[in-house]
């Protein structure tokens, strides 16, 4: 592996936050329980320590979603390879993201997820990159960090498979063999 990454979040910067988002959602979930849905592959790392630090009462399930096109740009035709296990009818749901960027995906599948029925539909990232949005439909109620316009990795994040299991946010520096997808 010859890629170079620097260190854009540390983990201790990462726990901190994440341990901020927990009471801030146990706040404003008071006296509810909180269906946390996962989207695959990369928000597991961010949704399990997450949840850890939820005090109300937690239920999960995981959705795994494709976008198909050609090159470096999304077609914006989502396909959902996974989808939920249970109904949502009723449930106070927080669908739980790595990284938000165009915001095509979510754009897609909230208003699929709705026409389920929720109680509610919430939307938790740990980082966000607003001035990549080119959508104007999705709107993040928990962000952790809302980074600049850079291909990262770590934390469930991924270049090609490799480096999800970093416990930091890292670039992929220039020059190195990473290429946004």
């Amino acid at each position: 592996m010859s890629d170079t990454i620097r260190v854009l979040v540390e983990e201790e910067k990462i726990d901190a936050r994440i341990r901020e988002l927990g009471e801030q959602i146990s706040r404003d979930y008071a006296g509810r329980e909180v269906h946390m849905i996962c989207i695959l592959k990369g928000g597991v790392f961010f949704m399990c320590e997450l949840a850890k630090r939820i005090s109300v009462p937690v239920s999960m399930d995981f959705m795994q979603v494709s976008s198909y096109g050609g090159g470096t740009k999304s077609s914006g035709i989502v396909k959902i390879i996974k989808d939920l296990d249970e109904s949502i009818e009723d449930k106070h749901v927080l669908i739980v993201e790595d990284i938000i960027d165009s915001g095509r995906t979510l754009s897609y599948l909230i208003p699929v997820l709705q026409q389920r029925r929720p109680a509610q539909i919430r939307l938790c990232t740990l980082l966000d990159k607003p001035e990549r949005r080119e959508v104007s439909n999705v709107t993040v109620d928990y962000t952790g960090f809302v980074i600049p316009n850079e291909f990262v990795v770590g934390y469930g994040l991924d270049y090609d498979q490799r480096y999800r299991n970093l416990p930091y946010i890292g670039v992929v520096e220039p020059g190195s063999s990473g290429q946004e997808e």
